[in-house]
């Protein structure tokens, strides 16, 4: 992977991490042009995920700050009720990413034709959410939480988005689209802070940690996600506020159409 290579991944990552279109469906796609693959994509691709929760770090630092420290008063109050939200969400992923990831991706696999068919997917999803009118509701409970953590779970298909898919189940649960903005980032934290420990120990357990990737190029990558994820999550919470998604499912017909063309 040379640096160029490594910028324009980095920059696809970074992007499409936070937008409704799936980031590994759309670095499969970049791979599958570069035609990059085995342990130099793995090891890319844990550089880049690290980057972009830096950036959503980055992004919502104060609502982080708000968070750890309610958690450390002693008494119950709301901060300590949203992070249990967030650790409720999680269950479903980390039952999946635990147990069943290898699984999953032994029946599924993560050729072309199976991100094709998630990115259609997920256009259906956006705009079925877009359309759809539900109650609204003045905040997330622990049974929304868990909803929405069972769509992340959902979203290790390659080419199913995971904001996509908690985005658009939160809306169709009718969840405030300003609160939703907010959960829906930082919920996702420590589950790709743990997808990138899980794929850090299995490279580990290899021969070839690093592959064959120049450091250079990895460092590149690593930037370009972490500046790219900085613009979209700040522009994504600005547009799921809005409910303006409906472009994004059109794009994610597009791209699974392509993918299908390619594969």
């Amino acid at each position: 992977m040379d640096v160029f290579e490594a910028l324009i991944l980095g920059l696809i990552q970074g992007l499409t991490e936070y937008l409704p279109v799936s980031s590994s469906g759309h670095l499969a796609i970049g791979a599958n042009l570069f035609g990059i693959e085995g342990e130099e994509n793995l090891a890319f691709t844990i550089a880049v995920h690290v980057a972009t929760v830096l950036s959503t770090l980055v992004i919502l630092w104060k609502e982080v700050a708000w968070l750890l420290k309610g958690v450390c008063e002693p008494k119950m109050n709301e901060e300590k009720r949203y992070v249990a939200n967030i650790v409720v969400s999680m269950i479903p992923i980390g039952i999946v990413g635990l147990f069943f990831k290898d699984e999953v991706e032994a029946v599924f696999g993560s050729g072309l034709m199976v991100v094709g068919c998630c990115l259609l997917l997920t256009a259906a999803l956006l705009a079925f959410s877009y359309y759809a009118k539900p109650r609204p509701k003045e905040t997330i409970t622990p049974g929304a939480a868990l909803v929405i953590g069972l769509a992340q779970a959902c979203a290790v298909l390659p080419g199913l988005s995971r904001s996509g898919s908690t985005i658009a189940t939160g809306l169709l649960l009718g969840i405030d689209k300003a609160r939703l903005a907010q959960f829906s980032f930082l919920m996702v934290i420590p589950p790709i802070l743990g997808e990138a420990l899980l794929d850090t120990l299995k490279m580990i357990k290899g021969e070839d940690v690093m592959g064959d990737i120049p450091l250079l190029s990895l460092a590149v990558g690593f930037v370009a996600a972490f500046v790219a994820g900085c613009v979209a999550c700040r522009w994504m919470i600005n547009l799921v506020k809005r409910g303006k998604l409906i472009g994004f499912a059109i794009y994610c017909a597009i791209a699974g159409m392509l993918a299908l063309i390619l594969g």
